[in-house]
């Protein structure tokens, strides 16, 4: 245990270090807004298409509606003594929308590959195309950052609109506290990609978030350039990033990788290497 904690802290050591010359490089690029003409980078951009921007629209249009629905009802329901299960629902929800954005960025980052029907061009091609070119995100419109996360918030949203509707308001209120845990999970979620956009912008961002940055109350762009130091195996969480010290600390991902290693025989991010060299 203790040799397993000494080598993850000698990683993020050296990624932080490697992570100072890629900040340098990272900032001539976000300044010019520089497309990478390599051939991985162009393919992967050709990736998007018209369905998956009609997908993102009604994906976008759909939760927004849901949301508005939800949170007129909380409001009916709502009571001051709320409040203090309230703040500390709200933060737990943005725990879960930390840890699920590691997840799925784990997930996508190191398995799989564009070839595979259905999620592969559509899901798992952001993912190499952000590796190849890291800038892009800060070209992609507000339809195309978070058409994506809206997408997954719409049969919870759909739930949560549907029992507020029809369960009884003693229900209800029973289950306040744990509808304020899903409406900032689902809030944050939504959010986790333009966030994610915003800690790779380093020019004409608005103060205030700026100011989130810096309070580490969204992900930080210095926090956030540790993951991007090649071979990208660390720092997945990308919503707030507070969980990304403790799961490095504990070995989390490299331990679920050893163990579906061993039982596949497949290693992670042979899929993303590929793509960094095309």
């Amino acid at each position: 245990a203790c040799q397993s904690a000494g080598r993850s802290n000698s990683k993020v050591m050296e990624n932080l270090e490697k992570a100072k010359q890629y900040d340098l490089l990272h900032q001539q690029n976000n300044r010019s807004r520089c497309v990478k003409n390599t051939t991985g980078a162009q393919e992967l951009a050709a990736g998007y298409t018209i369905g998956k921007r009609r997908l993102e629209i009604f994906s976008i249009t759909t939760s927004i509606l849901l949301n508005i629905v939800v949170y007129i009802q909380l409001a009916h329901y709502w009571r001051m003594s709320y409040l203090p299960i309230a703040i500390l629902n709200i933060v737990l929800g943005m725990l879960g929308a930390d840890f699920l954005s590691g997840l799925v960025h784990w997930g996508a980052d190191s398995w799989g590959n564009v070839e595979i029907p259905v999620i592969g061009k559509a899901f798992i091609r952001p993912f190499r195309e952000h590796h190849v070119d890291p800038t892009a995100i800060t070209r992609h419109d507000i339809i195309e950052t978070n058409g994506d996360n809206c997408l997954t918030t719409l049969f919870p949203l759909g739930v949560m609109a549907v029992t507020l509707h029809f369960f009884p308001s003693d229900i209800i209120q029973t289950l306040y506290p744990f509808y304020i845990f899903g409406v900032s999970l689902m809030l944050f979620v939504t959010l986790t990609n333009q966030i994610h956009k915003w800690s790779h912008t380093y020019y004409g961002l608005p103060a205030w978030v700026e100011l989130l940055q810096d309070l580490h109350i969204i992900l930080p762009k210095k926090h956030h350039r540790i993951h991007h130091v090649a071979p990208h195996e660390t720092y997945f969480c990308i919503t707030t990033g507070w969980l990304n010290y403790p799961l490095e600390k504990l070995g989390f991902w490299t331990t679920v990788e050893a163990i579906i290693e061993r039982l596949t025989g497949i290693k992670p991010r042979v899929d993303d290497l590929k793509w960094a060299t095309k």
